[in-house]
Order: structure tokens, then sequence, then C-alpha cells
């Protein structure tokens, strides 16, 4: 019997040999941690729907910061939830507001940490719609200027990067001029560039209580089916001055993930949602797959299609399997 000269698993045949022809190192500093902030003192609440993900207060959300710091973890996003809601969602602009308090306790308590907060206004607003509604459809340009006071209020705080949500027509331009001439020019801009009308975001809004309360947002999020329409998104993104672009979901979108890699020169994040990752701990908690193990695949995965930078509540978990080895 003929054996062909070259053996593949000749490389694969111990743990050393398969380190030292890995094509794609996951690390710890991939990662950018989520984090929930409510009003209060001293508060750690379960989301039901996302074991392993809290509710948590200023003082709470500093130790969660902390810990993800600590396992290398390089940065935070701030997700805000208020303690009152009205139509337009005013105190996402409000300098004493969860997320500003936010910013500035985990940037005193970690200067070194890179703290993003999302700039939307699901969470604020009575309706659970991203901006302004005009007759139950929300009005592209005045959700932009609310949106500009939301990223003056952030970049006052003493944010490292606005990552603007609402996939508005034209939000990373507003936002940028907005940035510009309030003086923080130098302010990086994370656009949600390609976001998706997903229905794996289920979770997320159980979390941050932004359900719709009528309708849907299909029609500003992107269709599913469609992938060029991405690369036109992401493409007017840049030409307005995103810093980094991002895809969301992941999983279900590593093609358009690697696309964006191939075709723009930005750094492109990916953000691993709620719903994909409450997949993986329902089934890893009924002992249906190894879930340690399927944490670092698919977040490999997600690195190997592309992604420079990945949003994930497995942060902190994967750090520590990472640092184990």
């Amino acid at each position: 019997m003929q054996f062909p000269e070259y053996r593949a698993r000749r490389m694969r045949r111990t743990e050393a040999l398969r380190k030292l022809v890995r094509e794609t190192q996951l690390d710890a500093a991939d990662f950018i941690y989520p984090l929930f902030v409510v009003p209060g003192r001293g508060v750690r609440q379960e989301v039901p729907s996302m074991p392993g993900v809290h509710h948590l207060s200023v003082d709470t959300a500093v130790e969660d910061a902390e810990r993800a710091a600590e396992l290398g973890v390089p940065a935070v996003i701030l997700f805000g939830i208020p303690e009152h809601k009205d139509k337009v969602g005013s105190e996402a602009w409000d300098e004493g507001g969860v997320v500003q308090k936010a910013i500035r306790a985990v940037k005193k308590a970690q200067p070194g940490l890179v703290v993003i907060a999302d700039a939307c206004f699901c969470e604020y607003t009575d309706h659970g719609h991203c901006g302004v509604l005009a007759e139950k459809e929300v009005d592209n340009d005045a959700t932009l200027e609310n949106l500009g006071r939301v990223a003056l209020s952030y970049a006052r705080a003493g944010v490292d990067l606005v990552a603007p949500s609402g996939m508005m027509d034209g939000f990373v331009g507003f936002v940028r001029d907005v940035l510009d001439e309030g003086g923080f020019e130098q302010l990086p801009i994370m656009a949600y560039s390609a976001k998706y009308a997903s229905a794996f975001y289920g979770p997320f809004r159980e979390a941050a209580q932004s359900a719709p309360s009528f309708g849907d947002r299909r029609a500003y999020q992107m269709d599913p089916a469609n992938s060029d329409e991405a690369m036109r998104e992401i493409t007017l993104d840049v030409s307005e001055g995103a810093d980094i672009v991002m895809v969301k979901p992941a999983l279900a979108y590593l093609d358009v993930i690697r696309r964006a890699r191939e075709e723009f020169e930005l750094p492109v994040a990916a953000y691993n949602v709620s719903g994909e990752y409450a997949m993986l701990r329902a089934a890893g908690e009924r002992g249906w797959i190894d879930y340690d193990r399927t944490v670092l695949e698919v977040l490999t995965s997600i690195k190997r299609a592309g992604a420079d930078m990945i949003l994930t509540y497995h942060a902190v978990e994967a750090a520590r399997l990472l640092k184990r080895g």
C-alpha cells in the first residue's frame, strides 16, 4: 500500500505539537466584557435567562471590571438600565445617569482598563424602541440629535470608546461631528455597523429590560439574509469616521465577519450575543456538551473568521480557562 509523503496526523500527535502549529491563538486580550448597570448599591442580581450574568449597581460593576482586568481582559462595555423611562429616553444623557457614574467609577478604580459605553435608547425608552417615535416609527434624524447628547455625556464622564448601536442612518458621522465640536476629537467610535434583526437577542432584552412594547426592530436593523448590504453599511460607517466596525451577532454571521475582515482595513469587532451565550449555558447545565471546551471552540471560531475583538459574556470564564491552559 502506498502512503503519502505528507502525513497530516504527524503534527496532531501531542498537545505540544498541536500548539506549535496552531493557526488561531485565542487570548484574554481579545475579549470585551459586557456589564449591565442598574441604580442602587450592593446589587448583584442574576439574569434568569443568562446564568452567570448579573444586574450590577455601580459598586459591584467596579468589582466585576476589576476581576476582568486581573484576568487580562482589556475592556468592558457598559449598558444602563435607568430608574425611570420616558418616550425619548432622556436619562440616557443625564450626567448623573448609571452609565455615566459607572464610567467614572471604573476609570478611577482601573485607569488602564478600556471603558466602552453602548449608546442606544432601547433600555431608556418606555416603548423599547431605539429612538424617538413619530407615529409608531423611529424618527431617524430626531434620534440622532439625542444620540449626540448621549455621546457627549459619556465623553464628559471619561469614556474611552463610544459605541452607537441603534442602526440609524448617518449615526457615525453625526456622533463624530458632535464629539469633535465638543473638544473630544481624540475619542474613538466603535460602530455597530452590521447589526442584524436577530432572534438571538432575546435574553439581552430581559437583561436590559428593552423589549419593544409593539412591533419589532426590522425596519432599522438588518435583514439576516443580507451580506452585501452589510458591506454597504460598513462602507458608510467607515466613510463617516468609524474607528472600529462591528458585526452582530457573531455565530450565525461568521461569513459576514470574514467578508468584513477581507474588505476593510479597520479593526473588526464581533458580538457573541446573549442568545448564543444562553444556548451554551443551557446545554452545559444539562450535560449535553462539554461546556468549557465548547466556549473556547466558539470563541476561537469567531476569531478565526476574522474578528480582532469579541464582545462576549463568556469573557471572564474564558480568560480563566485560557489561564489554566
